[in-house]
């Protein structure tokens, strides 16, 4: 956890390394994962740099890679997971890998070309087989073989004398078409011949596959008559415009029949070549799909180091590449390591080595996590990534995030089905990640695992204290109230009172909330008061420590003034006004109660809120007799010191800082800030030196010397912010209260109106009602009460959290490390597809 308190100490370093060893080198840091690179040719284009022929190489690698994985998953072969991932391939392994990629595309080509040729050809015989079989039905036999259907006769000539000579000049085409084309087809023959074409057809039942893509095809086998040449020409163009094909068909039954056998025939022998080619094919691609994802790994390594050499400077001589990056402190030695082992495995006699350079330029913002912290720290960079070696907010969030959830969840009930799910992605979280699900919705939950089962336990604990279970309280130590009351008093009144000094035992529940609370019917009110309360002395605490916080930054970053002259007079305010109403509420509750003398009964109990409004008005309110308006005799007094010592700190937060920084400035001598990281054998920080020089203004001051009313200026924006946001976000944290109260009442809507249906039946009926009223009830539970009030307790604990507490402290003005990674950059890459 320590390294979650601030990010880490980063040093800008120079890389000078061999050209002969800089992939290997670069190779070996992408494993560690340890340095940003900075990109030190900006002005040069990106088609102009050294090494961009290899990244266009590699482009073509993963373009023949996509393609055989598009071929692999077309014939549905298993692609095998990396066990592990191999490192990137050394010069001769990418020549190799190149070679074996073009060989394979090549081969895949060939086969597929091949594959559809062949079922082309099969495609050519199935429809002309379905066109002789189809046309039988068409023809019927006459005289001699002669076309001689009496239909089609009658419809295209008349019964005359002349009929015998028409008939022989009778002809007809034969062919298939798209299903979907045929009305549009037989509209235009009919216009094309006036009526004078003859059209039948006949539906192939079965689909047929299209030979390019695969896809299913429906078609129709057609049989056009007419009479004359000219016509046979219009038939054919209409037939080519609608891409019909056309296949000879034999106007007698025998000639057909024989036709149909030697089709079959070669149905059978071209069968046979398809399903030895498809076997061939299989096998190549079952070959391939082995290696596929080594090769892809290796490819993208490949092609993010040559993407990285990019970012280098050749030296003067260009016998030298150097370049620029950010490294923590703690992973120079790691560095220095990757380099070393680079230049042994390239057989290189000049080795690299890097040099930690001064700069005044902010560094990237670290802070190094596990998967159980990721979480946390993710949910602070969505606000803004912290400024460098700024106090990091996750670490406290991994506490108060889930424990503010839970004041708004407080529910034993629905903490343990949060609980159980949590629990669930943590435990199986090795096979989950293994899936590798699509699913956005799934991987957010999957993401903030630990966050959820968090929430669920502090809920869980809270839900105790609230002794809430489905709207229901739990009896565990026995109810502190007792009934002085006979049996027939309790059963013939519905609105008993209880004494607290006569019905209420001196020794409280031992924790939690009496159950007793649980049947009273001012409950509601006697919880509005008690969750509205805590509200209020969490939030302030909250708030109190948000600004302690930024004390902690103002000794980091040597900004003591900053501690005397905004830190303390904010913390000052905020505890002479609103924590002052905290500690009024706990003495209001240690002070007064049942028993004791009548200035200190709960009738004479003054009201906290009336207390605080009067401070700030000077006044005081009327009280009954024998009561005290106030707890103590000087309060009065104390008071308004509390309300004057508040108002003198909006003018030294006002004030303060822009005096200080005025007479700072008016010393001849300006302070320059001119980062220092260190060296490699000192973990030193990257901190403010003062270097002193003395550059004259034109106004007489230094260069930092400022107008007073520009420095007054946000200094007066940030005051009346803080002064007013105080008031609010006191109020905010109100939301604390309404959420829990929403949730419980709901809670008991649910429970009364849907499963006490089944529950308050006597008769045999009632099991089916109940049955069915339980999964009514356990439906509405899970999708309203814990998904639906879970997501608004979480994103009013997010608001909390960004608004209220980390702005008191947290400027989140950084910008993130983003290392060079292949673990990383795999693993984006996977989500982009």
């Amino acid at each position: 956890m320590g390294a979650m308190f601030r990010s880490e100490e980063m040093a800008l370093a120079q890389l000078f390394i061999q050209p002969e060893a800089a992939y290997f080198s670069i190779s070996e840091l992408g494993e560690s994962g340890c340095v940003q690179f900075r990109d030190l040719n900006e002005n040069v284009n990106a088609f102009q740099r050294k090494f961009v022929g290899e990244v266009r190489r590699c482009d073509e690698m993963e373009r023949r890679l996509r393609y055989i994985e598009t071929e692999v998953r077309k014939d549905n072969v298993p692609i095998p997971d990396c066990l592990e991932l191999p490192k990137a391939p050394n010069p001769r392994e990418i020549i190799d890998i190149e070679a074996h990629l073009e060989k394979t595309e090549g081969d895949i080509k060939e086969l597929s070309e091949s594959a559809v040729n062949l079922k082309s050809n099969y495609l050519e015989l199935i429809e002309l087989k379905h066109v002789l079989e189809k046309t039988t039905n068409f023809f019927a036999e006459h005289d001699e073989g002669g076309i001689g259907m009496d239909s089609v006769h009658k419809a295209l000539i008349p019964e005359d004398p002349q009929s015998a000579q028409m008939r022989g000049r009778l002809g007809f085409i034969s062919g298939v078409i798209n299903r979907e084309k045929i009305p549009g087809f037989e509209r235009m023959l009919w216009r094309i011949s006036r009526g004078n074409v003859f059209l039948r057809q006949a539906e192939i039942e079965s689909p047929l596959e299209d030979p390019a893509t695969g896809n299913e095809i429906r078609k129709t086998v057609f049989v056009a008559f007419f009479q004359g040449d000219a016509l046979k020409s219009r038939i054919k163009k209409v037939c080519s415009g609608y891409h019909a094909s056309l296949y000879p068909c034999p106007s007698t039954a025998a000639e057909r029949e024989e036709m149909l056998k030697g089709v079959n025939t070669r149905l059978e022998d071209l069968n046979l070549v398809l399903n030895q080619t498809q076997d061939h094919r299989q096998r190549v691609l079952v070959s391939v799909a082995k290696e596929l994802q080594n090769w892809t790994v290796m490819v993208k390594k490949m092609k993010a180091i040559y993407h990285t050499l990019n970012l280098f400077n050749m030296d003067v001589t260009k016998k030298c590449l150097i370049g620029e990056c950010w490294v923590p402190v703690k992973d120079l030695p790691n560095v220095q390591t990757a380099l070393s082992d680079g230049s042994s495995i390239s057989g290189s006699s000049i080795p690299s080595f890097l040099n930690v350079i001064n700069t005044n330029e902010d560094p990237p913002t670290f802070n190094r996590t596990n998967k159980f912290t990721r979480g946390f720290q993710n949910l602070i960079d969505a606000y803004g990534v912290a400024s460098y070696r700024e106090a990091n907010p996750a670490l406290y969030t991994i506490i108060t995030f889930p424990f503010l959830f839970a004041i708004m969840f407080g529910d034993m009930g629905h903490a343990l089905i949060m609980l159980s799910f949590g629990l669930y992605m943590v435990i199986c979280e090795k096979k989950l990640t293994a899936q590798k699900t699509d699913n956005e919705i799934a991987n957010i939950f999957f993401a903030g695992r630990y966050i959820i089962l968090f929430m669920g336990i502090f809920s869980f604990y809270t839900g105790f204290i609230y002794n809430d279970m489905f709207s229901k309280s739990i009896n565990l130590f026995g109810s502190s109230w007792t009934v002085n009351y006979n049996e027939s008093t309790v059963l013939s009144n519905n609105e008993l009172q209880f004494d607290p000094e006569a019905n209420f035992a001196q020794k409280p529940y031992p924790i939690g909330l009496d159950p007793a609370w649980q049947l009273a019917s001012n409950k509601i009110i006697f919880l509005n008061s008690y969750k509205m309360k805590l509200s209020i002395i969490f939030g302030v605490i909250h708030m109190i420590f948000g600004v302690l916080v930024g004390i902690i930054n103002h000794i980091h970053f040597r900004h003591y003034h900053a501690i005397i002259l905004e830190t303390l007079p904010q913390l000052l305010f905020l505890v002479a006004l609103f924590f002052w109403l905290v500690v009024m509420t706990l003495m209001k509750w240690v002070m007064y109660g049942p028993g004791k003398e009548l200035s200190l009964s709960p009738t004479c109990a003054p009201s906290v809120l009336i207390i605080f409004i009067n401070m700030f008005l000077f006044k005081e309110s009327e009280v009954d007799e024998g009561c005290d308006m106030y707890m103590f005799d000087f309060q009065p007094t104390f008071q308004m010191i509390l309300v004057f010592v508040a108002l003198i700190c909006i003018p030294v937060m006002l004030l303060g800082t822009p005096l200080y920084t005025l007479y700072k400035n008016k010393n001849k001598k300006v302070h320059h800030l001119n980062g220092r990281n260190g060296d490699i054998n000192q973990g030193m920080e990257l901190q403010p030196e003062i270097v002193e020089e003395h550059k004259p203004s034109p106004s007489g001051h230094g260069e930092e010397a400022t107008d007073f009313g520009e420095l007054l200026m946000p200094q007066a924006i940030h005051t009346i912010e803080y002064v007013l946001s105080t008031i609010s976000h006191t109020a905010s944290y109100l939301r604390l209260w309404a959420l829990s109260l929403a949730h419980a009442q709901l809670s008991e809507v649910l429970w009364n109106m849907v499963l006490q249906q089944g529950l308050t039946s006597d008769s045999y009926i009632g099991v089916p009602i109940l049955f069915v009223a339980f999964i009514f009830w356990s439906a509405f539970t899970v999708s309203v009460l814990v998904l639906m009030e879970g997501l608004s307790a979480f994103l009013h604990t997010l608001r909390l959290h960004w608004v209220e507490f980390m702005s008191k402290f947290y400027t989140g003005l950084g910008y993130p490390f983003q290392p060079f990674c292949f673990k990383t950059i795999l693993e984006s890459e996977e989500v982009a597809e």
